[in-house]
């Protein structure tokens, strides 16, 4: 798992130094998290009430850089992995992880595979099926048998689409900057509430917050000299998903809001922004807007895909070793070996990611599955922001990596957000 691209930065002096041409596994994280959905929700967010809760997007920002920094931090200060310091909290940290995993990507993966097939269909024509179960095979191969290096490059280059493309498209309508800048200013006009939720736990929300950790010690960085490094890399690539995000109120709010157009509240409402694109600015702009609903969609795909997995890799081997070990020995044991991806469990969980939903594709969602998929879906933030608290006040890390009354008062605050999420999803599911 280890970037040899990084070893020869040997010195603390030379990791300074070349920290802004290895920053990378932020990014990776972040454009994992933001999916076509999130697009949609801030998409509406801006229809209905213009740039008004643009502060909630710079509040999701804020947010999501203090659970990759903690996240991140436990890795390089502990030498442990999450997994590990889960377990060192008692059995019940895990419990629910099996299960949620396989129901989780079980219908995740038909997700991500008709997400992105959804911008295919539109530019090339056939079926969801026809280019969804493609898309699938491609995000397997290019796991199975690249290398993290490999995927970081790639997940790049999607970024650096999407992001060109949404904000150049956010230029190209004209914002507002006067509202922008009084959007910034926090208000909630009457009926806003759950939009603002949404839009302040939306910014790269997902599970995958969690595979941060394991992504930054694929990178090569393996202990506390690399904190600082680390800091940097999340804080440029939550800012850049931040600016990507806000593009896409911008869009809402210049081409929806102001005309009083509604959006389809699903990923499918990305192609009704494609036919107002191309009613306004031609086929050229729809077709490139296609592109980065593309590079969204299939960014997530194989973020998933790689971090997931190696989730579930960390699970069963921790599974394995803490029959045998105390807590605090568990925690000793480490991270993840560097033949991680090559492991058993690594490929059983891509091959369920990939296969068993091509029948969703066909099917479409059982009810009982989408009502299990939301609920157990609605407990990991508020449990990740809470352990995270839990381990990084105590004595499981060294004393000078504890949080500070900054990343207290973060962690807390998203804690709290995320559990009102919870709730409220709960309700919205069963309700």
């Amino acid at each position: 798992m280890t970037d040899r691209g990084t070893d020869d930065v040997g010195t603390s002096e030379g990791r300074q130094t070349r920290r802004w041409s290895i920053v990378g596994p932020g990014i990776v994280v972040a454009a994992t998290g933001v999916g076509a959905g999130d697009l949609v929700a801030t998409l509406v967010a801006g229809a209905e009430y213009g740039y008004t809760l643009l502060w909630a997007v710079v509040l999701g920002v804020v947010v999501k850089i203090a659970l990759a920094e903690a996240t991140g931090r436990w890795h390089l200060a502990t030498g442990s992995t999450i997994f590990a310091g889960w377990r060192s909290l008692g059995p019940w940290t895990t419990v629910y992880f099996v299960v949620y995993v396989a129901i989780w990507g079980f219908v995740y993966g038909a997700t991500a595979m008709t997400s992105s097939a959804l911008p295919l269909a539109a530019m090339f024509g056939g079926s969801i099926p026809a280019w969804g179960i493609p898309c699938g095979l491609v995000g397997l191969v290019l796991v199975w048998f690249g290398s993290y290096p490999l995927f970081e490059k790639i997940m790049t280059v999607l970024v650096g689409v999407m992001f060109v493309v949404v904000v150049g498209l956010a230029i190209l309508v004209l914002p507002d900057v006067p509202a922008m800048l009084a959007g910034l200013i926090p208000t909630l006009p009457q009926g806003s509430g759950i939009y603002t939720l949404g839009l302040v736990g939306g910014v790269g929300g997902t599970v995958t917050m969690a595979a941060y950790g394991y992504w930054v010690n694929a990178k090569g960085w393996r202990d506390s000299s690399w904190i600082k490094v680390m800091r940097l890399d999340n804080r440029v690539a939550y800012i850049t998903t931040g600016i990507f995000v806000a593009a896409m109120l911008v869009v809402g709010a210049e081409l929806l809001y102001t005309a009083n157009i509604a959006l389809v509240e699903s990923d499918r409402g990305l192609l009704d922004l494609d036919a107002i694109l191309e009613q306004r600015f031609g086929p050229v702009i729809a077709t490139l807007f296609l592109v980065g609903f593309f590079a969204t969609s299939f960014s997530s795909l194989l973020g998933v895909w790689q971090g997931v997995s190696l989730m579930v890799t960390d699970f069963v081997r921790t599974r394995r070793e803490a029959v045998a070990k105390t807590p605090e020995e568990l925690q000793a044991a480490g991270q993840l070996s560097d033949d991680a991806e090559r492991s058993t469990p690594f490929r059983l969980y891509l091959l369920w990611l990939t296969f068993p939903p091509i029948v969703l594709l066909f099917l479409g969602r059982p009810f009982a599955l989408v009502v299990a998929y939301g609920a157990l879906g609605a407990f990991f933030m508020p449990f990740l922001a809470i352990t995270l608290l839990w381990l990084l006040n105590s004595s499981r890390t060294p004393r000078e990596w504890r949080n500070g009354w900054l990343s207290t008062t973060l962690l807390v605050g998203a804690a709290v957000l995320f559990l009102v999420l919870c709730v409220t999803e709960l309700m919205d599911t069963f309700g």
